[in-house]
């Protein structure tokens, strides 16, 4: 366990390190010029000001301070939240039960924060909304009047009289408004005929065609609702979509006309059949985009044949600017083509500034968090339930050059809004005291800001010690990078006036050197801890080597004396001479690969030879002479006077001749083409066969499997013998013997009994 411990420490801690320097990299290679530039790049980078710091000044905390800034000269600006306003939301048993104004009433809390942001740093805060108790509705009920709803009338009439009276449980301060809509007032939608216009349900009567009509402003007078709705009729029109949308749109944007105020505003929506969308108005040529403004004259949209039917996005961004959330109570034939439609209570924010990014994460009822889209909304949320958003807003760069923007965020459908102040975090508090015109900035020529020169216009430089028009251009310190992502003079010099000034270093002897300090005479790769191995000279980070000298830190020399086997061949001529040493091929081994590490290969190499000078057989007995006169043969008797392999120049080999018997030999390989073998005259053959016990064992094998078979023939006969024994017994148990006479049976012979005879 302890093990399994140090190795996730040891594998967090790299990847730690590795991610560090990451960072590193990331802050250099942007090359900020000032402590602005430097904290945009990111979170990570920090701006040392501390006057006379050599390194890259923008860097991450932890290499500032190894580099030798001080804590107190480090700039890392950190953003903030605060919250402004933090009102509770009301709870009725608590802040006074019944009698509070709707603007005493809180929904949404906190209601003001300032969030000071820096570039790639989010700053987080929660939202807490809880839907009030008796909170101020305004209710407008928006009627689809096409002859299709004759037979859904009375059910719509019913719908709204009791829609109204159930929200009189829910709010004591409830305004119900009514309106209807038809559809546009051309053909093809509608036939234009004067009879078809006064009554377009012949034979049936019904009212005049219309777009929209608003019937009944907002009032809380409940039975003047119920009174307008009652005496609504039918209308009639050609095709099977309407022009809600039409409907919706005015119904939204005539604030002023329909009475809404700034409570929760409800509107219901009843049709029994589709809606027509942007685009649909050019079939009875209206092209005109609709331009979302409030055209009622007399309570009449008077418009509809100009402007065309609003998109479905136009809608959706009208009813949230004027939080006004839509309920659809249509026929179930409809029904999933209005679901997508349908408001839900979700989060919306007014346009963020460029470069600034918010998410939501939604905590709603029952433990059901979201994130995404989905983290802006919480349903089913009833009265007196509470629910919360995480939110998180991050900004990149500097948006706005640094101004402060307001954004809002309100749940759709009230009134209430979290208004947030960002604050951006642009520059580095020391840039507040810069010195003007300051002696370190080549005399005056720049302002001496957190530990750099900003120099006056018409100056360059570090120091501000150029004048702009001897060159092309503002970055000098372009000319002294050797591509980007690379240090200013290689961290090795100063760059002035777009020329890189190498460093010193206390050992004379040891150069910085190149027109970017990229090289030096001391950092070459040293051998035996001398630098190039004492046998070469270092120069721009490598090494020259000397004449017999070769490799990175010339450790690899070329002399080859080293390698001379003793036949004065190099490396026996069995491997190469590399650095002064033996690289032996596969089979051979030793400081010269004179040594056979698998010799079985010479071995049988050797073996015809041996069989027909030593003992005349084998393959080669007729050629002996000719192939094998450099063999030097000296006998022994037995394979135990055979010397033992020395491990360098004696082998010893076990081959088999043609009578399947084994011969031993030992060689040993000369300077010159003879080899000398010492031979074992004594062979080790194998024994013949003992035929006797073999055939014993044959036949008595034989034997016993008969016998086997013989016992297991008579155990089979005896277990058949007794079950058909036993199948006999059970059908003589079984018989049944009658008998008494066959009633169908008559005698041949006639018997008379004489009645006075008794047998006497």
């Amino acid at each position: 366990m302890d093990m399994k411990v140090l190795l996730i420490s040891a594998l967090l801690g790299f990847v730690s390190h590795v991610r560090s320097k990451t960072d590193s990299n990331k802050c250099i290679s942007a090359n900020a010029k000032t402590c602005g530039e430097c904290i945009q790049i990111g979170p990570q980078c920090a701006w040392c000001k501390d006057p006379g710091f050599k390194p890259s000044r923008c860097d991450d905390r932890d290499s500032l301070e190894k580099a030798g800034c001080t804590a107190l000269g480090i700039e890392n600006p950190r953003g903030t939240m605060t919250i402004d306003k933090n009102k509770p939301v009301t709870n009725r048993t608590i802040d006074g039960g019944q009698n509070l104004r709707p603007d005493e009433i809180t929904q949404i809390q906190p209601q003001k924060l300032t969030l000071n942001l820096r570039s790639g740093e989010s700053q987080k805060f929660t939202l807490k909304f809880k839907r009030a108790e008796d909170y101020p509705i305004d209710l407008y009920f928006l009627m689809d009047l096409s002859d299709s709803m004759r037979s859904n009338l009375e059910n719509v009439k019913n719908l709204g009289t009791e829609l109204a009276r159930a929200m009189q449980h829910i709010t004591k301060d409830l305004r119900i408004g009514f309106g209807s809509f038809l559809e546009k007032l051309v053909m093809p939608f509608i036939l234009n005929t004067p009879k078809y216009q006064k009554n377009p349900c012949f034979p049936n009567d019904c009212s005049a065609p219309f777009n929209y009509k608003n019937v009944l402003n907002l009032t809380d007078d409940g039975a003047l609702f119920t009174q307008e709705v009652s005496k609504q009729k039918t209308s009639g029109n050609l095709d099977s979509p309407e022009a809600g949308f039409d409907a919706i749109m005015q119904a939204a944007v005539c604030t002023e006309v329909i009475g809404w105020r700034n409570v929760t505003r409800l509107l219901v929506f009843s049709t029994d059949a589709g809606f027509h969308f942007a685009g649909d108005g050019k079939l009875g040529g209206i092209v005109q985009p609709n331009d979302g403004k409030c055209h009622l004259e007399n309570n009449m949209y008077t418009m509809s044949n100009y402007f065309d039917y609003p998109t479905i996005s136009q809608l959706v961004d009208t009813l949230s600017d004027n939080n006004i959330q839509t309920i659809f109570a249509v026929t179930q034939q409809f029904r999933d083509l209005y679901q997508s439609l349908s408001s839900e209570v979700i989060l919306e924010n007014s346009k963020l500034p460029a470069g600034v990014s918010i998410s939501y994460i939604s905590h709603c009822k029952n433990g059901v968090s979201e994130k995404g889209e989905n983290g802006r909304k919480c349903s089913n949320i009833s009265i007196g339930d509470e629910v919360k958003f995480d939110i998180e807003i991050t900004a990149t760069g500097c948006p706005s050059k640094g101004k402060s923007e307001t954004i809002r965020i309100n749940p759709l459908g009230f009134s209430e809004k979290v208004e947030i102040v960002l604050n951006f975090i642009c520059e580095c508090e020391c840039r507040k005291d810069g010195i003007p015109n300051s002696p370190e900035c080549s005399g005056g020529h720049g302002t001496l800001e957190c530990g750099v020169c900003r120099c006056n216009e018409g100056r360059l430089g570090r120091l501000c010690e150029c004048s702009q028009d001897e060159f092309l251009t503002d970055d000098l310190d372009a000319n002294c990078r050797m591509d980007n992502g690379t240090d200013i003079c290689s961290n090795n010099g100063e760059c002035v006036c777009g020329t890189c000034e190498c460093k010193k270093r206390e050992n004379p002897e040891e150069i910085y050197s190149g027109k970017f300090c990229e090289c030096d005479n001391f950092s070459c790769d040293r051998s035996n801890s001398t630098l190039c191995g004492g046998h070469g000279r270092c120069e721009c980070k490598k090494c020259i080597c000397d004449a017999n000298y070769k490799g990175s830190a010339c450790e690899c020399s070329l002399d080859t004396s080293n390698c001379l086997a003793s036949n004065k061949q190099i490396c026996n001529n069995q491997g190469t001479c590399e650095c002064g040493e033996c690289k032996c091929k596969d089979k051979y081994g030793g400081p010269t690969c004179e040594i056979c590490l698998t010799c079985s290969g010479i071995c049988n190499q050797h073996k015809d030879c041996l069989e027909c000078r030593h003992f005349g057989m084998g393959t080669k007995k007729h050629t002996c002479q000719e192939d094998c006169r450099s063999f030097n043969i000296t006998p022994v008797s037995t394979k135990e006077e055979l010397p033992q392999p020395n491990g360098q120049t004696i082998n010893i080999c076990k081959e088999r001749d043609v009578d399947d018997c084994w011969f031993f030999f030992t060689y040993t390989i000369k300077n010159d083409d003879d080899i000398d073998f010492l031979v074992a005259s004594k062979k080790e053959c194998p024994s013949g066969p003992d035929i006797i016990p073999i055939v014993a064992g044959v036949v008595a094998g034989i034997v016993l499997i008969g016998l086997a078979l013989l016992l297991i023939w008579k155990l089979l006969m005896i277990i058949h013998d007794r079950r058909e024994f036993a199948k006999f017994e059970k059908e003589k148990m079984n018989a049944r013997w009658d008998t008494g006479d066959n009633p169908i049976y008559k005698s041949a012979v006639t018997t008379v009994v004489n009645p006075k005879y008794e047998g006497k």
